[in-house]
């Protein structure tokens, strides 16, 4: 139990730091480019954002992630309706040149954030049914999953493809998938993909530029080149809280996949450990509970959704410093976004509901 305590105050400390600097950023952003809008639009919206991702946990909570699991094949088919429908004219919209977001009056959510929590729970409900993964029943898996990854892949959203992707993989180790069935595909088709992109110019482009972004300032090496302007002027302290420079519409999407690199201008490289060592927390105290827990569906709910959150958490950090390519993924309880923080809320509450389940399933195999 009293990892689950953890995990919540370490949650509400970054959510918390996470909300001043939304303020920080976009409160700045509106006075330098005088904007029609209140200097604290962005609070609010991230604060109501914030208490329904709370009132969504609850109810995931006192479900349990049992009830999740049972009705996971109509979420995940839902959920590749909405993929859809990001598509359709009047209720999908396309922004910066992606169809990733339905808009529902002044409601709008982005479906691939869900599609990661979803599609997880998806695979453990069918393996749960069984437990005998054979080559065609888990080939017949992959054809249902690679649906909503190629919708995904043509609005075009690489991140998400890639996280899922991942999280999938990590998932197939811990229920023991048979390595033979999908480690040598994923090496096979991985192989013959990185020759073929290396043969395509806009791909060596990419690689140049991620590699020397200063080689293309006014575009793609933009962001990642002025992220390391921000991230290095602050030094071991940092500027100070609000001091930031690089927010002064020098860095785009700076409250978003960027905030990282603006907090480590203002609170320096002290700040940044004390923020990954609140990582670390989380996924210690998240994966302390699934070695908890006392069925197989619990441990496989509270591992791959742990996996989930740190595995976007080194994402977003890697790319700010400078260490991966920029992939447009948010920093899980810190970045503005709405339906990430929905969906990371929802990633909590099924870890923590998977330390009081002690039914339906057989314990875990010691």
């Amino acid at each position: 139990m009293k990892s689950v305590y953890f995990l919540l105050s370490f949650v509400t400390i970054l959510f918390a730091i996470g909300i001043l600097m939304v303020f920080d950023t976009t409160s700045a952003e509106v006075i330098d480019r005088s904007l029609n809008i209140s200097t604290h639009h962005a609070l609010i919206k991230q604060l109501i954002y914030g208490c329904l991702g709370v009132v969504l946990a609850l109810l995931v909570y006192f479900f349990g992630y049992q009830k999740l699991l049972d009705y996971s094949p109509y979420l995940f088919y839902g959920c590749i309706v909405c993929l859809l429908l990001v598509f359709v004219p009047g209720i999908g919209r396309a922004l910066n040149g992606a169809h990733r977001w339905i808009f529902i009056g002044p409601i709008s959510f982005q479906p691939s954030e869900f599609m990661k929590v979803i599609a997880p729970l998806f695979f453990i409900h069918l393996y749960l049914k069984e437990e005998k993964m054979t080559l065609k029943r888990f080939y017949l898996t992959i054809l249902r999953l690679s649906v909503p990854l190629f919708l995904i892949l043509i609005e075009p959203d690489n991140g998400a493809v890639m996280i899922i992707m991942a999280t999938m993989m990590a998932l197939f180790f811990l229920c023991r998938v048979k390595w033979l069935y999908w480690l040598l595909p994923v090496l096979f088709l991985g192989g013959i993909g990185g020759v073929t992109a290396f043969q395509m110019p806009y791909v060596k482009e990419r690689i140049q530029i991620y590699l020397h972004p200063e080689l293309d300032l006014l575009g793609k090496g933009h962001q990642p080149y002025q992220a390391k302007i921000a991230a290095g002027s602050g030094g071991l302290f940092g500027r100070g809280v609000g001091e930031s420079l690089q927010k002064l519409n020098y860095l785009p999407e700076a409250r978003s996949d960027y905030i990282a690199a603006i907090y480590a201008e203002e609170l320096g490289f002290i700040g940044v450990l004390f923020l990954v060592l609140l990582y670390l927390s989380i996924a210690y105290s998240g994966f302390h509970i699934a070695l908890k827990a006392e069925v197989k569906g619990g441990f496989y709910v509270a591992s791959v959704m742990i996996f989930l959150i740190s595995i976007q958490a080194f994402l977003n950090l890697g790319v700010v410093s400078g260490l991966l390519p920029s992939k447009g993924t948010n920093l899980p309880f810190f970045s503005q976004g709405g339906s990430s923080l929905l969906a990371n809320c929802i990633a909590i509450a099924l870890i923590m509901s998977a330390h009081r389940v002690k039914e339906k399933y057989e314990p875990i195999p010691q």
